[in-house]
């Protein structure tokens, strides 16, 4: 459970990081919408690392790249809707609920033969 915590909040800095400056920095010069966005992006790898090293030996280096799209997707749309105020159309949702299937079928079953 912590590991899906840290990654909840990985993914928000990084959210941010990669998109809020899509609503308050167009002034800005380039270089200053990376340099900004690379400072929030080192927090954001203060929980995402730790997250991914307490979370493999519970989860394969495959489910936890899974759950961390699952909550990327998840913590987006929250963030697409609320701070950049984007309507969240049909297409959209089931798209997103093919990557729901998709990660249904990573955990859903045991995988067999060699490094399993």
């Amino acid at each position: 459970m912590i590991t899906v915590i840290l990654l909840i909040l990985s993914n928000c800095f990084m959210t941010f990081a990669w998109y809020g400056h899509l609503k308050y920095g167009h002034a800005w010069p380039l270089w200053k919408a990376v340099l900004v966005s690379w400072c929030i992006a080192l927090v954001e790898y203060c929980f995402a690392v730790p997250a991914n090293r307490l979370g493999f030996g519970h989860f394969s280096g495959f489910q936890l790249k899974i759950i961390q799209e699952v909550v990327t997707i998840t913590v987006f749309i929250v963030f697409a809707i609320a701070f950049l105020k984007e309507k969240l159309a049909w297409n959209y949702l089931v798209a997103f609920a093919f990557l729901g299937v998709a990660a249904f079928f990573a955990f859903a079953f045991r995988p067999s033969g060699p490094g399993a």
